[in-house]
């Protein structure tokens, strides 16, 4: 590693998603290309049965008195946290509760909350109770979590549409460069609304059935919902997060800049913040959304970058497109994929029903699993895309030797 920024290891992971409730399964399923937690489902959009990536483990309650944080979307976080409880009580131990610090990203946080508040109030005449507006406020996930925690450190939230939480890993990062924190709780969720299935279907951005990113005829997005939050800590040891690019080319508010510019320069930067070239990456885990723009620029992106020396996926039709959630969510596949938690050290397999699209640039899609080279450094790169241009890409390193 060459990183202008001191190193920081991603010395634990929580999540559940619609591929499982916890690591193990996530992995597993992964690898397998089941997700039990992807149905087709009515309600979200009116006259529509629509997939969705759905969570199907039960949620814990939160904490006595913080009903105004009471949302799916930080159940959901407290589940994910839940998974690594030991190792964020070890690092409060070590370092104190004022410096461990918390960055959150989400896009949708208890908006779903507020649509059934709403709801009631228009049939009764008065809000729900138990119901209060902060649970749908964006800013409100960090400190739920810092509530929770009983944490006296720094706590935000970043709210950046679909790089949400794959920035939060890059805040983090700089924080722990700034001797800020001793630790950050980082990462993200984003629970399923109305809101967003029936704004992606305004923009005609949702496919009928479970998405299929590279595909010809590809036609949409699927929608899911997750969260994924990593203990991150300085030093070099496990699997690091070893570059962080991040560019915003704001080329248009919902759709991505057709040549790919943004998607390249974060691209590059994170290759070089790692001090790494693009053929020594193992894998790119890409945005891959599935909608015909998206996969068009990105793939072209990839390719001017890695040509087609790398093997790439997009794993959204297992987990759906966990917006706010993808960054961290994806990145956190990324990590189990380089643990020794993959024995047999597989990569997954891009899974669609359709053929390849030809008209997409030659990169190197995974038809079939494939297992990682065995080598003393193994790298992986993840790809998140939002509205508005704005970009990030993760490195993830592991030195097996």
């Amino acid at each position: 590693m060459s990183s202008a920024l001191p190193p920081v290891t991603l010395s634990a992971l929580g999540m559940l998603n619609a591929l499982g409730n916890n690591t193990d399964e996530v992995l597993a399923n992964l690898l397998a290309g089941s997700a039990p937690g992807m149905r087709k489902e009515s309600g979200w959009v009116p006259g529509r049965e629509l997939p969705v990536g759905r969570v199907t483990a039960e949620l814990p309650p939160l904490p006595a008195g913080m009903t105004a944080f009471d949302c799916r979307n930080n159940r959901l976080l407290l589940a994910a946290l839940a998974q690594i409880r030991p190792a964020i009580d070890a690092a409060i131990t070590r370092y104190g509760a004022d410096r461990i610090a918390i960055v959150i990203g989400s896009s949708t946080s208890g908006i779903g909350e507020g649509e059934a508040g709403l709801k009631d109030k228009i049939r009764h005449g008065q809000w729900p109770e138990g119901y209060h507006y902060r649970q749908q406020e964006i800013g409100t996930a960090a400190e739920c979590v810092a509530r929770a925690l009983q944490l006296d450190g720094m706590a935000y939230t970043i709210s950046t549409a679909c790089s949400s939480s794959a920035k939060a890993l890059g805040s983090a990062r700089r924080l722990l460069a700034m001797d800020l924190c001793d630790a950050v709780i980082c990462g993200g969720a984003d629970s399923l609304c109305q809101l967003t299935l029936n704004g992606f279907t305004a923009l005609e951005s949702v496919s009928p059935e479970v998405c299929e990113p590279l595909a010809d005829g590809r036609d949409g997005i699927t929608i899911g919902e997750a969260a994924a939050v990593f203990l991150m800590e300085k030093g070099s040891s496990g699997i690091v997060l070893a570059g962080v690019g991040e560019s915003a080319d704001a080329h248009h508010i919902s759709a991505p800049q057709p040549e790919g510019i943004g998607a390249e320069a974060a691209m590059r930067a994170a290759l070089a913040d790692a001090g790494i070239e693009a053929g020594q990456l193992d894998y790119i885990n890409l945005h891959g959304t599935a909608t015909p723009l998206n996969d068009a620029m990105e793939t072209a992106a990839v390719f001017r970058v890695a040509g087609d020396r790398v093997p790439v996926s997009s794993t959204k039709p297992l987990t759906g497109h966990t917006l706010g959630a993808a960054g961290a969510t994806e990145a956190g596949l990324c990590w189990l994929l380089l643990s020794s938690h993959n024995r047999d050290g597989l990569l997954p397999a891009q899974r669609n029903q359709r053929p390849a699209d030809p008209a997409l640039a030659a990169v190197q899609v995974l038809r079939t699993s494939q297992a990682l080279p065995h080598k003393a450094t193994l790298y992986a790169l993840s790809n998140s895309f939002a509205f508005g241009g704005s970009n990030a890409s993760l490195v993830l390193e592991r030195r097996t030797a």
